[in-house]
């Protein structure tokens, strides 16, 4: 997945915003009683999140490298 395939609204938040929310979604997820359908969609958000984050990360450990050369 691509950095282009994450929706706008992911893009536009912060690590910490998208820690947050992934924080909120696991914890329905944890949840016995939540509804099968709405968890696929949730999932499908978390690893949305998960794949920002980490391009987040790899975008600034190549800014360091290049600082360092």
């Amino acid at each position: 997945m691509k950095i282009e395939n994450i929706p706008g609204d992911i893009k536009s938040k912060s690590i910490k915003e998208a820690r947050e929310e992934i924080d909120g979604i696991l914890s329905k997820l944890e949840n016995q009683n939540t509804d099968l359908d709405r968890s696929i969609g949730d999932y499908q958000r978390l690893m949305l999140l998960n794949k920002y984050i980490e391009d987040l990360f790899k975008k600034k450990f190549r800014e360091i490298l290049q600082k360092k050369k």
